[in-house]
């Protein structure tokens, strides 16, 4: 099991990897469309796309989490 102290890292890891394989997919069907060569196409623009959107998620995720602190209200207190 992995620390939860890296619960970030793991996170835009996961997150990344899922957001670049999708956006990737549909960018890749799109220029290419359906073909026999789409699956080794989308792999390397995915693996490519993954290299960039990783890091990019690591800087940008406290960026958002921070913007969406201000946009939102507190949560209200609950009674226990």
């Amino acid at each position: 099991m992995i620390p939860h102290r890296y619960a970030p890292i793991v996170f835009g890891f996961v997150l990344s990897m899922i957001m670049s394989a999708v956006i990737s997919g549909v960018a890749t069907l799109s220029a290419v469309g359906l073909s026999s060569a789409l699956p080794m196409i989308w792999a390397l623009a995915w693996i490519k796309s993954w290299i960039v959107a990783f890091p990019s998620v690591l800087v940008v995720a406290p960026v958002a989490r921070r913007i969406v602190g201000r946009l939102v209200a507190p949560a209200a207190p609950t009674s226990h």
